[in-house]
């Protein structure tokens, strides 16, 4: 076995200390192949952004058809997920991912190999269809992994594969697309795919459903499949304080059968009736809507409007991707101390907060005129956009019965990717149009549209806090429903 008093490597210290914050190694294995298959979407579409000035010199396009390129894959993969989130509510949710990323990885061979723009934008539609199944399926799975009162704080780190990714396909993917080619960007991410798909057929196992399937932390003992034992009860804290505030359900929506059993349509109409689902939906849309130009037009604007040459901006990249990691990790942490003490309001309060100041600290980011001043701000407002993600997901999950997790999130993936789908188009629109006599080469279109779309992401702060006075009767809805 070793001299154990040999001392450790520091990196196997580092690996140690990463696999006992996650949880223990049950854990550690789930959060890390579920946040890569979140990181392989990401990566694609920074790429896109990364690779901008490339493709529209290579291609001869514009921003509009730039931005088309996202579009597609995206409205696709809108159309897609619904089929898929019933899917991944009946059948073998690791079969279905491992088969859809394989698909993932044929359409990014076609793209890196495509002689023209219209060939390119059809392997986009492969895409599409691709990406819609990540959405359904790795809420599920965590949904069935995860215990309800660790579920925004593993989300957070789940979802700091978004944001991984994304830094992966700006920096990296922007260095190849410079030094190389935009088409040695895109057959890595082939390659990756095609990975990522073999490490989930080996390593992920498929959980069974409706918490028979919860890994608890490393002192719990817990292992996939394992039903939580009396030594060690879970206890759903959110349903827990609820009850115990003497919140009744809505006794309308409480189910007296298998959903499993129902039409597409009742289960979407059963889902759109949930009044915070419905909000939640909306916020998470907007938010994303915002996120996908951001990440499409980034790298461009400021090599344009800074000045600065890309290989440079990507050293300054990763600030703002700390930054969001950050947030993410943070928000997932602090929503779940503040629900155990009983602040059952904590997963709708934190996202509203995000979103809000996400759009303070933009603007003046957006607008200034030196990086200096302009990289703390963006990263600010990348942290507070990021933190809304965690608790948000999370409350979904509280607020929709187990047996509908993946249609519910189909639902939400429908009108997200309708949103990721529109944005990039809508951004490179606005900026083609509000550019001005040359204004395209200084970046001023982009900033100013920039600038407008952080209007309605002001508003979502809004929206979700009209969620709150309908929160704790859903959640006591979904309690009854699961019984």
């Amino acid at each position: 076995m070793g001299d154990l008093r040999r001392p450790m490597m520091p990196g196997t210290e580092l690996l140690r200390r990463l696999v006992r914050l996650l949880g223990g190694p049950q854990r550690a294995r789930v959060v890390l192949l579920l946040a890569a298959v979140l990181a392989l979407n990401s990566a694609d579409t920074g790429t896109i952004g990364a690779a901008a000035n490339q493709l529209e010199r290579d291609l001869g396009i514009s921003h509009a058809q730039l931005g088309l390129l996202a579009t597609v894959s995206s409205g696709v993969g809108a159309l897609a997920s619904v089929p898929l989130g019933v899917l991944a509510d009946r059948t073998n949710r690791v079969r279905l991912l491992v088969l859809t990323i394989a698909l993932w990885a044929i359409a990014m061979v076609a793209g890196g190999l495509a002689p023209s723009y219209w060939w390119l934008l059809m392997s986009r539609l492969l895409l599409g269809a691709a990406v819609a199944a990540s959405g359904p399926v790795v809420v599920s799975l965590t949904g069935d992994f995860i215990p309800p009162s660790d579920r925004a704080s593993v989300l957070g780190w789940i979802l700091t594969g978004e944001i991984i990714g994304a830094g992966i396909g700006l920096v990296v993917g922007g260095e190849i697309s410079a030094a190389l080619s935009w088409r040695y960007a895109f057959l890595l991410l082939a390659l990756a795919s095609a990975g990522l798909a073999v490490l989930l057929w080996k390593l992920l196992p498929e959980p069974a459903r409706n918490g028979a399937g919860w890994l608890l932390d490393e002192h719990g003992g817990g292992k996939p499949g394992a039903r939580t034992g009396p030594e060690r009860p879970e206890v759903d804290r959110m349903r827990a304080v609820v009850a115990a505030q003497g919140v009744e359900p809505a006794r309308e929506r409480t189910l007296t059968e298998d959903p499993n059993r129902w039409p597409l349509r009742r289960a979407m109409i059963y889902l759109l009736e949930i009044p915070t689902n419905r909000l939640l939906i909306v916020a998470s849309a907007t938010g994303y809507f915002f996120f996908a130009g951001l990440r499409t037009f980034v790298i461009v604007f400021a090599v344009r409007h800074f000045h600065i040459s890309q290989t440079a901006l990507g050293g300054l990249v990763p600030i703002i991707g700390v930054a969001a990691l950050a947030g993410t990790l943070l928000s997932g942490r602090l929503t779940d101390h503040a629900l155990s003490r009983g602040h059952t309001g904590v997963r709708i309060v934190v996202p509203a907060f995000g979103y809000t100041v996400a759009a303070i600290f933009f603007a003046p980011g957006v607008w200034a005129s030196t990086l200096l001043v302009a990289i703390p701000l963006i990263a600010l407002g990348a942290a507070a956009l990021a933190a809304a993600n965690p608790p948000l997901d999370a409350a979904r999950l509280d607020i929709v019965p187990g047996q509908l997790w993946g249609r519910a999130e189909s639902l939400r993936t429908v009108l997200r990717l309708a949103a990721e789908s529109l944005a990039p188009a809508t951004f490179g629109w606005l900026a083609d149009r509000l550019a001005g006599p040359g204004g395209g080469a200084s970046g001023v279109g982009l900033q100013n549209a920039f600038l407008i779309m952080l209007v309605p992401l002001m508003a979502n702060g809004l929206i979700l806090l009209a969620a709150r006075r309908h929160y704790p009767v859903d959640v006591a809805t979904a309690a009854a429903a699961q019984r």
